[in-house]
């Protein structure tokens, strides 16, 4: 394997993440102060990568998968995984989180309500408003006896900071010594808006959260709280990230993005699972064996209609389900074909 690869898709964590060398002079980025390091892969990146991160001592992925995924890292440019739905297009975010140790996945999942503000940060001003009015109420309720609550106004900024939560961007862009790796799935689902909205952030790595710009002056650091759950300081009102993350964008290919998108991400297009693929998949998610004692059932995941589309969920649903209904006699074998039929019946089919 070639020696420049920093992801090697061999499934086995490593250090090469500290190899990797400096961002070009025009994605190099300054932001601080550095925040602590993520937690560990959390319980969705092992259901995604199979039990035990079985997936990835089994399967490997292709050579040029491994080439894109690198030269996004090298060019500290975001991914833009394209394919056929359960192609592993996601999945692909918490391989590499978890063979270069780059901590959890941050997960944005996408819908057609989604606004670029819904992934950098949410204000609850009632929450503060209400706090607000209690503390001013809180004289009153001493004279009665009543024990009186925290003040906000106490804290940096009037308390403000306790109302702030940084989304998944957002907490991807804080200035951190690795890169985080953050998943935008399903982005072709989004209002047509933002995609080019995204644009600006992608390109110089920081945002600005107006409530605290405000404050600037009086205030010009204010712990929030992260997408992870933490503290972190934001300065100045300004969050600008230090190591570029490893952003993830997928699409099942339902819209076309604009040209300035694409320019700023590397496009990786991954195609339809053969059986070799296939195999490996079960093997991860079943264990081993498991791709030989079921490739009838694989078999008739890939018999299909030219233009047919099915996911690779519907392949495991019917593997699972017939491991654990431990169908034998010829009569459950009829049972077994007929719901494995309409288990995996492609998804562009209604009758």
């Amino acid at each position: 394997m070639s020696d420049w690869l920093i992801y090697r898709g061999a499934g086995a964590p490593h250090d090469g993440i500290e190899h990797l060398p400096p961002p070009p002079p025009w994605r190099d980025f300054d932001g601080g102060p550095l925040v602590a390091p993520p937690a560990a892969l959390d319980p969705s990146s092992e259901r995604r990568l199979g039990v035990q991160h079985r997936e990835a001592s089994h399967h490997r992925p292709g050579e040029t998968e491994r080439e894109l995924v690198n030269a996004a890292l090298y060019l500290r440019r975001p991914l833009l995984v394209t394919g056929a739905p359960g192609s592993g297009k996601s999945t692909l975010a918490h391989s590499v989180a978890y063979e270069l140790g780059l901590g959890r996945v941050l997960g944005w999942p996408v819908v057609s309500r989604s606004t670029l503000r819904d992934g950098l940060y949410d204000y609850d001003a009632i929450g503060r408003l209400q706090d607000l009015q209690i503390a001013r109420a809180a004289p009153a309720a001493a004279e009665s006896g009543a024990a009186p609550g925290p003040d906000p106004t106490d804290e940096p900024g009037g308390g403000i900071g306790r109302y702030i939560r940084l989304g998944p961007l957002g907490t991807a862009l804080l200035p951190a010594a690795r890169p985080r790796v953050l998943l935008v799935d399903e982005l072709d689902k989004s209002d047509i808006d933002l995609p080019n909205d995204l644009l600006n952030v992608l390109e110089e790595g920081e945002f600005r959260i107006p409530e605290l710009e405000r404050l600037a002056g009086s205030a010009p650091e204010v712990e929030v709280l992260s997408d992870d759950g933490a503290r972190v300081t934001v300065r100045d009102g300004r969050v600008r990230c230090h190591a570029f993350p490893f952003i993830v964008l997928t699409s099942n290919g339902e819209r076309d993005f604009p040209a300035p998108l694409l320019r700023r991400c590397i496009h990786l297009h991954i195609p339809v699972p053969d059986k070799e693929r296939l195999a490996a998949m079960v093997r991860a998610h079943f264990g081993e064996g498991a791709a030989d004692r079921y490739e009838a059932v694989i078999d008739r995941f890939l018999d299909r209609e030219p233009g047919d589309v099915r996911a690779v969920d519907q392949l495991f649903n019917a593997i699972h389900l017939t491991q654990r209904a431990g169908w034998t006699d010829e009569d459950e074998e009829e049972t077994r074909r007929r719901l494995t039929a309409e288990l995996m019946r492609p998804l562009d089919r209604t009758r």
